[in-house]
């Protein structure tokens, strides 16, 4: 065989002509481990979670403020049982929560994330019992015989593995294909239907009780959120609250009680958003200064006294006049040390004067608050989208299921999410600016997963001895003298830095989902998601599966151009380069599971920035804010478990697929405390989807089972086994009719109330929706038009002044003793 005959499999030739060539040469290749690196990647795995944890359960009762941040802050968290402070009790009794207090205390979202977790450990307990009392049997007696040595040989990589079958693009002169005993292929495509079959029915059972819950819980609430809808698509000859009104109470569907039209609020959010900028550069001024005075003897209240005297004294009309006569003030001149400010005026804003701070500062908020008075009063004109609220959590559901108006994009209705989540700066968008913005940005995120090719191969490339040898041939020497340390380069290095991309790169998915245009909070979450899992199975599972062994960094282009030419080509080599990468994944879902989730339990974020942030936290707002539980966003959990589970899934009946199987399984066990104990206990988790997430998980998981059975039709093929590759095909089939399936039959139940769970009268509604509503308001009015102007927040405690105000943006009771105000509102 030629070595230039098949230049798009060349990296997986070991045989013939190609044996002096070595294993992907320019890459690392995983093959090549041994189970001594598998025991390495064990230790430091092991060691670095043990450390986390160690700490976890030792500083957890010290350091509440970080570890029961949640139950402290949250009124419906404080029900949650207190946690034992032993260094081990807090498992058990975290594990005895059930499901219903999880509902009760931490809401929908978090109890289908949970659920998904549950389901995972079901399927993964089964099915690593089933290979290793049936798989594992028959790979070994009609395998080599030698557990270890297939261990060795087999599953880690044997340079004189013989090569796939193959097509070449010239004249199809088919490679020497795999010989394997036909009894394990036999025994692979039953556990491939087993497997899916199991996948299927925890599947199918965790659906109807999500959608029996979710159904139950949303059913018996009648909060303001669950009787609006959101209506969109407005015609012109509707926008008025009035007409409006009496065009809804005509259909009738229910009484309308409330009209909220949206209108073109930016002028007036630009100034709300540019008072909350100066304010808090006020607060930043004088708290500098104070501290000065304080020093100097003048203490604090004298100070504010002094400054609110200038402040009633000021008055002129004349732009510059202020910035003269202040400069000329006794009382300013005769305070040393007071922040001074570049102010430009003039024809181009060319000349400039160094101004009092906290003068100037004040002036413009006073201006700024003379201008949302006047903008308040102003009408503005409607856009075609409005918050409608019904007298019945029925009427509402009925207008959101039934086809108002048959005019495409006409009066579309639809749930309306919580008054705190929306996004006001949004609303006036119009139907078309949020389209470009949606279809530009998705766009954009499908071509950049190429460029994200790029740096994979790199840094995959950094990690052969043959690339490091171009580049550093000392670090190369050093490497190859030191067994252990070249081990840790090829084993634990590739899986740290894919971990860490995958924790970088959805802080800028997350920037682009913010930038769609989305009205809530909730269409931004679940946009998170489904970015940052096309990333994750795109770029960390297919790309680097299929591309990540099949070339150098120097060939990239060549390879990526030939892959695309032959579709079929592409699927042979995933099914070839996915068991090569087994020894990777298993690498990767131990660092996951035993190494980064007890550092996630830990916080070991928030606690090593804690120090800095205190220090540079200038204000009490700061501080205040700086106190707040940190947020947990589905966005960044969710997609890494579901590919994990997919991973599983794909190597389940491969060699020695009950390795991956249980690491995936003790992934998920790790997961579930860790996620758990943070959901209910330490982090927040405001943004509300009422549990649609989940029909993103089935999607996703249902996509997974069609690349198992894919995958496995392709590793039949490359073993001359067609007739089982074909019986496959209808397995492959129903897996995409279940989809389909899923998505008409339980789609809606994710997505609206059924009537029949509709309980007349409504239940009083739960405390944590109650909570929900008393922080983000009962009524749809955006906070521009009705917000409280206040004033600067310069005290940490209430007795230094006695003003007893709550500051801007502090809700929960403990907050709201925390600072004393200078209301500077007074004049408008």
């Amino acid at each position: 065989m030629s070595s230039t005959q098949y230049p798009l499999f060349l990296p997986f030739d070991y045989g013939g002509q190609n044996k002096s060539r070595g294993p992907g040469e320019g890459l690392f290749d995983p093959r090549r481990q041994t189970p001594r690196d598998l025991v390495q990647q064990l230790i430091i795995s092991i060691m670095l979670g043990l450390g986390a944890f160690i700490s976890f359960c030792l500083l957890r009762p010290k350091w509440p403020q970080f570890y029961y941040a949640r139950k402290i802050r949250i009124r419906t968290a404080a029900a949650l049982p207190d946690l034992p402070p032993t260094f081990f009790g807090w498992i058990p009794s975290l594990w005895r929560i059930s499901d219903a207090d999880v509902l009760a205390t931490a809401g929908l979202d978090a109890y289908v994330f949970l659920a998904f977790f549950k389901m995972a450990i079901q399927f993964l307990f089964i099915a690593t019992i089933l290979a290793g009392a049936v798989l594992v049997p028959v790979h070994t007696y009609f395998g080599s015989g030698d557990f270890f040595k297939e261990i060795s040989d087999e599953f880690w990589g044997n340079p004189d593995l013989t090569e796939p079958y193959l097509f070449d693009d010239g004249d199809k002169k088919p490679l020497k294909p795999i010989k394997t005993d036909p009894s394990i292929l036999w025994a692979n495509l039953i556990f491939v239907y087993i497997f899916s079959g199991l996948a299927f029915y925890f599947i199918w059972q965790h659906t109807e009780n999500i959608v029996h819950v979710r159904q139950k819980y949303l059913g018996q609430q009648s909060t303001v959120t669950s009787r609006t809808v959101k209506l969109s698509g407005i015609p012109l000859e509707l926008r008025s609250e009035g007409t409006l009104k009496d065009y809804i109470d005509k259909l009738g569907i229910g009484k309308v009680e409330e009209v909220t039209l949206c209108r073109q609020w930016k002028d007036l959010d630009n100034l709300l958003d540019e008072r909350e900028k100066t304010i808090r550069k006020l607060e930043e001024v004088r708290i500098a200064y104070d501290k000065k005075k304080k020093r100097t003897g003048l203490s604090l209240l004298q100070a504010a006294e002094t400054i609110e005297e200038a402040y009633e004294d000021e008055s002129s009309d004349e732009e510059t006049a202020p910035l003269l006569s202040r400069s000329q003030d006794p009382r300013y001149r005769s305070a040393p040390g007071r922040p001074k400010i570049i102010i430009r005026y003039g024809k181009f804003g060319l000349k400039v004067r160094r101004i009092d701070a906290i003068s100037h500062l004040h002036r413009k908020l006073a201006e700024l608050d003379d201008e949302i008075t006047i903008a308040r009063r102003k009408d503005y004109p409607a856009t075609p989208l409005a918050f409608i609220t019904m007298d019945s959590v029925t009427a509402a559901q009925i207008m959101m299921q039934t086809l108002i108006d048959p005019t495409p994009g006409c009066l579309i209705a639809r749930q309306a999410p919580f008054p705190s989540d929306i996004n006001w700066h949004n609303v006036y968008l119009s139907r078309r600016n949020r389209l470009t913005r949606g279809w530009s940005i998705s766009i954009f995120v499908t071509l950049s997963s190429v460029f994200w090719l790029i740096p994979v191969a790199a840094l995959a490339g950094l990690w052969n001895m043959d690339e490091i040898h171009k580049i550093w041939p000392g670090l190369a020497d050093v490497l190859e003298a030191n067994e252990i340390v070249a081990s840790l380069v090829t084993t634990f290095l590739p899986t740290l830095v894919l971990t860490l991309l995958n924790i970088a790169v959805p802080f800028f998915y997350e920037w682009l989902s913010q930038q769609q245009g989305m009205i809530s909070q909730e269409e931004v979450e679940l946009s998170i998601i489904s970015k940052n899992f096309f990333f994750t199975f795109f770029n960390l599972f297919l790309a680097f599966t299929i591309f990540g062994t099949a070339f150098t960094f120097h060939t990239f282009w060549e390879t990526l151009r030939d892959s695309f030419k032959d579709t079929a080509s592409i699927a042979l080599l995933l099914a070839k380069a996915v068991e090569g990468l087994g020894p990777f994944y298993i690498n990767l879902i131990i660092l996951q599971g035993l190494g980064m989730f007890p550092l996630r339990l830990l916080q070991i974020g928030t606690v090593t920035l804690y120090p800095y942030n205190k220090v540079t936290a200038k204000t009490p707002r700061d501080r205040s804010e700086l106190r707040k539980a940190p947020l947990f966003q589905y966005g960044f959990y969710l997609p890494q478990p579901i590919l994990v589970f997919i991973i599983c899934l794909v190597y389940s009946v491969l060699q020695r697929g009950v390795l991956i199987l249980f690491f995936g399984l003790l992934y998920f066990i790790c997961g579930y405390f860790t996620y758990k104990y943070q959901l209910l206990y330490a982090m927040e988790h405001p943004r509300y989807s009422a549990g649609k997430a989940w029909t993103m998980i089935v999607n996703r998981v249902i996509m997974g089972l069609g690349v198992f059975q894919l995958t496995m039709a392709g590793w039949l093929v490359l073993r001359q086994a067609f007739t089982r590759a074909g019986l496959v095909l209808p397995l492959l089939a129903f897996t995409a009719w279940s989809g389909y399936v899923f998505r008409r039959e339980w789609g809606p139940a994710h997505y609206f109330t059924a009537l029949k769970s509709i309980k007349k009268p409504a239940t009083p509604i739960s405390g944590l929706e109650q909570e929900r509503e008393e922080e983000g308001g009962t009524r749809y009015v955006n906070p521009s038009l009705v917000s409280e102007l206040r004033g600067v927040w310069l005290s940490d405690r209430t007795e230094d002044y006695g003003f007893g105000d709550t500051p801007n943006g502090a809700h929960d009771g403990e907050e709201q003793n925390h600072g004393a105000l200078i209301d500077l509102s007074h004049h408008t």
